[in-house]
């Protein structure tokens, strides 16, 4: 019984973080976390200061977490911030609540990092120049092999979207010149990584979106699915003969079957992911349909990571009306991401079989 694991050991591991401390991150962690008794679920450590903690708690009369939440102090050098206004002590706060997750996460103590949203500007403030807290993640881990992806579940019809941008935060000017093959080659494959590893999808559905209006119309409207687009999807094609890869699909087409599956208008075979090539082609078609529901996850990270799919909120921070739906939702997803992992992992030892005798490492 001594080499026994505890059952507890075998729960999820999340580092949950609070944010930006002016504005409703804070708030939506203390709702989220009294929402439901996660213990039965996973263990929740909340990286973050107590002094942040204990202010947005008194201030809006919010229950402290339930038992058995743990909480890790990160000490800051100022608390003098104010709620709805970024500033560099708000953006030294949520960098540094981050970066203690990230280091703990990497060291081996959580399986899983839940971020509650930041401000990007004010971390420029406070010196640090980061496009946002995917970027910081992906250093932490020192990989320069990662995707923003975005996750929802309909309450309609219990069908899940799952969109990857190709492109992120970068100007609408600047992604026909990032967009090339290679990028395109290591979306789609941290993607069909994703689907088999955390989805347990081996044979996907695949739609890409074309780059320009009605995907160039044979040239007519843009030329770069003419001149690299199809040929690259072409390739991929043979590449991954396990895979229907369908493009690329006309942007203002392409969300259709995801919407009438979404909403449940009509029985529709939609497709498991959706390869979008930039920020708004994506972004906003998931928020119509999931806004307070979707998840941001990062993939190609060595650990999870999930992430509400809104911002600070700045004009309602400290009064007491921010929603945790999307928050519950991106701890959910870790929880599951993190069991499907395992369960994949497990599933790639028994197929190698056991180790011969004397290689024991």
């Amino acid at each position: 019984m001594a080499n026994q694991v505890s059952p507890h050991r075998l729960l999820p591991r999340l580092a949950l973080t609070l944010g930006d401390p002016a504005g409703i991150g804070p708030e939506v962690v203390l709702k989220a976390l009294g929402d439901r008794p996660w213990m039965a679920q996973a263990e929740i450590t909340v990286v973050g200061s107590a002094a942040v903690w204990d202010r947005t708690q008194r201030h809006l009369g919010l229950k402290d977490s339930q038992a058995g939440v743990k909480f890790l102090d990160v000490p800051l050098e100022s608390t003098a911030w104010d709620w709805g206004v970024e500033s560099a002590e708000s953006g030294a706060a949520s960098f540094a609540f981050l970066k203690t997750a990230i280091a703990k996460t990497v060291a081996g103590e959580f399986d899983a990092i839940v971020t509650a949203p930041i401000a990007k500007s004010a971390w420029k403030k406070a010196g640090h120049f980061y496009p946002g807290q995917t970027e910081l993640l992906a250093e932490g881990a020192r990989t320069d092999r990662f995707g923003m992806a975005f996750v929802a579940r309909s309450p309609h019809t219990g069908w899940m979207l799952r969109a990857l941008l190709a492109t992120t935060h970068i100007p609408l000017t600047a992604v026909p010149q990032a967009l090339t093959p290679a990028v395109m080659d290591l979306k789609l494959g941290l993607l069909l990584e994703a689907l088999e590893q955390d989805f347990g999808i081996r044979r996907p559905r695949i739609a890409i979106a074309g780059l320009n209006p009605h995907s160039g119309e044979g040239g007519q409207l843009g030329t770069e699915e003419q001149e690299w687009l199809i040929p690259w999807l072409t390739s991929q094609r043979q590449r991954y003969p396990h895979a229907q890869l369908d493009g690329p699909i006309p942007p203002d087409t392409m969300w259709v079957s995801p919407a009438q599956a979404w909403y449940g208008q009509r029985p529709v075979v939609a497709h498991d992911a959706y390869l979008a090539l930039y920020h708004d082609q994506g972004l906003i078609p998931v928020k119509l349909m999931g806004f307070e529901r979707a998840v941001n996850t990062t993939l190609g990270l060595p650990f999870i990571r999930t992430s509400p799919d809104h911002g600070t909120a700045f004009d309602i921070a400290g009064k007491g009306v921010a929603e945790a739906t999307s928050l519950i939702a991106a701890i959910e997803l870790a929880i599951d991401l993190v069991i499907h992992r395992r369960l994949a992992s497990e599933e790639r030892s028994r197929r190698r079989g056991p180790i011969p005798q004397g290689l024991e490492i």
